[in-house]
């Protein structure tokens, strides 16, 4: 909106200044900023109403018995994040790209089938809340529609159906037209991989601003023509402004964070959690990435992984890999505190941000 309306000022006389609206750094840099307003302006409000109306979350007695202590802490939190999202990517992004509207529209689709599931759960009091079946249908049909229309009406710089293949220059797979299904499993899967990972104080707001920060150097690199060509990597000419969307999220997922630490005043909820990973993987999908998306959310597929061999192991053999999944309940059962468990996941989650940006000076 900025861009719209307050760049073109700078032809006017003594408005010169104004031209600094034009630079993706500069919009990005305030879209974090307005995001993290965003969460510090209507974070308390919103968590003492929460607390008034007595939205607080339902823990598992399967669960570590150490969560229990947090029952009745306020949920639905990922209202705040959802806000702290949209308001600067709208604010500071150029509302001509097509591929930040794609960015948005699969965040605040996906977070309206969170808070339909929270609702249900929390509010209704239906234990299961929706459906997987249902939820899974949400998912299915966000990843379907962007999938066609990136087949049908493909961005300017590689062809629709391709993406990189990490450490090799130039190297693409090309998907035909199962990159729709595809497009589908990664939206889907990075979804649910972050709302798995949200089971601690903490951990997948700092993780995801991780990989938000991640995302949004390779949106840069990409769509910036020298740097690209230095790099001797694809130019995205879109990529750049996907970089103020990342930003954004870093700015959410960091002042959510603000209020979620251990011991959290609220929790995201699956509002926020599929949110934030149809965030990610979305982006993923857009610049061509979607493999790096397993380095860079390397914890968040450790953590879906543990699940998915969990129940495997059980329904095949009868017996558990794990004390207990997803990944981080079993390092807390192993006697770990909450804080370390985070803080360790944490330091991975940088390690692995910063070898899959390492890829693009490697490749």
């Amino acid at each position: 909106m900025f861009y719209e309306w307050v760049y073109p000022l700078h032809e006017l006389p003594g408005l010169s200044a104004l031209n600094v609206f034009r630079y993706i750094t500069f919009r990005a840099a305030y879209a974090a900023i307005t995001a993290l307003l965003v969460c510090f302006v209507l974070g308390p409000p919103m968590i003492e109403w929460l607390r008034r109306v007595k939205l607080g979350q339902r823990v598992r007695a399967e669960g570590p018995q150490s969560h229990l202590a947090k029952a009745g802490t306020p949920t639905m939190g990922g209202v705040l994040i959802l806000a702290a999202i949209v308001v600067p990517t709208l604010l500071w992004g150029n509302l001509h790209s097509r591929p930040l509207w794609l960015a948005l529209l699969a965040t605040v689709w996906l977070g309206a089938i969170g808070f339909l599931d929270d609702y249900l759960r929390v509010v209704k009091g239906f234990p299961k809340g929706l459906l997987g079946r249902y939820k899974l249908t949400g998912q299915f049909a966000i990843g379907l529609a962007i999938g066609l229309i990136l087949v049908l009406w493909p961005e300017p710089g590689l062809p629709g159906t391709t993406t990189h293949v990490p450490f090799l220059k130039f190297r693409f797979i090309d998907f035909g037209w199962l990159f729709v299904p595809f497009v589908i499993l990664v939206i889907t899967g990075a979804s649910n991989a972050v709302n798995l990972t949200d089971g601690l104080d903490g951990l997948a707001s700092g993780l995801m601003a991780i990989a938000a920060l991640t995302f949004a150097g390779m949106c840069y690199l990409s769509g910036h023509i020298k740097i690209s060509e230095y790099l001797n990597i694809s130019y995205l000419p879109y990529g750049g402004e996907l970089t103020v969307f990342c930003a954004a999220v870093l700015g959410a997922s960091l002042g959510f964070l603000w209020y979620n630490c251990h011991p959290a005043d609220v929790f995201m909820g699956d509002t926020g959690s599929l949110a934030l990973g149809g965030a990610l993987g979305t982006v993923a999908v857009l610049i061509k990435r979607e493999f790096w998306l397993v380095l860079v959310g390397g914890v968040f597929v450790a953590e879906a992984m543990s699940v998915m061999l969990q129940v495997a192991s059980f329904r095949l053999w009868g017996r558990r890999v794990f004390r207990m999944s997803p990944l981080h309940h079993h390092f807390e059962l192993r006697g770990w505190a909450e804080s370390r468990v985070v803080l360790r996941f944490y330091i991975v989650g940088a390690l692995l941000a910063l070898l899959s940006l390492s890829t693009f000076k490697l490749q």
